[in-house]
């Protein structure tokens, strides 16, 4: 029996975190981006996030950035959606960067909460609204208050609900109480922002998922999607169950997910280069211990 989900969500459900591939010399890779991305969206990605944690935006330039949405929306065409991560501590800027990508192609925004100032839920909500009102493109919300030091409350997410380019959240917070009352209220897609919740998330009416593991096993993180929707729920379990090992070691143990999956992506001879600093490559017994829990979950699919 086929179980139909929820409306097409909208920039598709399941969505990689793309790295940013760097040469050798350090600059972006527009060649390897290209490569990376028609290789995620052949290999099941509905979208692809660029110039987001993953894709270290934290030590990539304004021009950078717009150059990235340019180069994969020339390569990809009209066959996955591409959200373009523009968050930064200013609003201001992140105005800046949302026209910026918007003008290179993006079909929608990651917004991040404004970091290190914390402001109170007032600020919060008006700096997303003031980006939402610049741009002609809806936004993602990021809730991810351990790395911003501050949240999107369940309130502010249902006020904020009510602007009609504020469509979607990537959530990271690990608070599945206040999402599910969210989406209980709202019309918002939520996408789990945390691989572990992929299904939990979903289960509960999520809209998918935007995953750094993603970069590596797109297939079978989507294929727990795919067997919730065909009405296959142990199924989906049993296959969401086998990503956790691979999950836990790219995103869990001690590592950012970008060094974890550049050294994945490295290792399977895909494009990805190194990190920048202040971010330093996975070790060789890292590596080693990344590709045997890769070809475990190979070897189980």
């Amino acid at each position: 029996m086929t179980m139909s989900h929820l409306p097409e969500p909208p920039f598709g459900r399941a969505l990689c975190a793309m790295i940013t591939p760097f040469t050798g010399d350090g600059a972006p890779d527009l060649d390897g981006a290209r490569k990376l991305a028609a290789h995620l969206v052949a290999e099941g990605c509905d979208g692809l996030v660029l110039n987001g944690t993953s894709g270290e935006s934290p030590t990539t330039t304004d021009a950078e950035k717009t150059a990235l949405v340019a180069a994969v929306r020339e390569e990809i065409g009209a066959s996955a959606s591409i959200v373009a991560g523009v968050g930064s501590a200013s609003t201001r800027h992140t105005v800046e960067l949302a026209r910026a990508a918007e003008g290179a192609g993006a079909d929608g925004l990651l917004v991040v909460t404004p970091y290190y100032s914390r402001p109170p839920q007032a600020a919060v909500e008006a700096h997303f609204r003031e980006v939402a009102d610049a741009v002609g493109i809806p936004l993602m919300l990021y809730d991810i208050p351990g790395r911003t030091g501050t949240r999107i409350t369940p309130a502010t997410m249902v006020r904020l609900a009510d602007h009609p380019r504020i469509v979607a959240v990537k959530d990271c917070a690990y608070d599945l109480l206040g999402s599910g009352k969210v989406l209980a209220d709202t019309s918002l897609a939520y996408y789990a922002g945390c691989e572990e919740l992929n299904l939990p998330l979903y289960a509960i009416g999520g809209a998918g998922f935007v995953s750094t593991v993603a970069n590596i096993a797109p297939g079978p993180l989507r294929a727990v999607l795919d067997a919730h929707d065909a009405g296959r729920p142990d199924e989906a379990a049993r296959l969401h169950r086998l990503t956790l090992p691979l999950t836990e070691l790219m995103m869990a143990s001690g590592l950012p997910g970008t060094v974890t999956a550049k050294a994945l992506l490295a290792a399977l001879g895909l494009p990805s280069g190194a990190v920048r600093a202040p971010l330093q490559p996975a070790d060789r017994e890292t590596v080693d211990g990344l590709l045997a829990a890769y070809e475990q979950l190979r070897s189980a699919w």
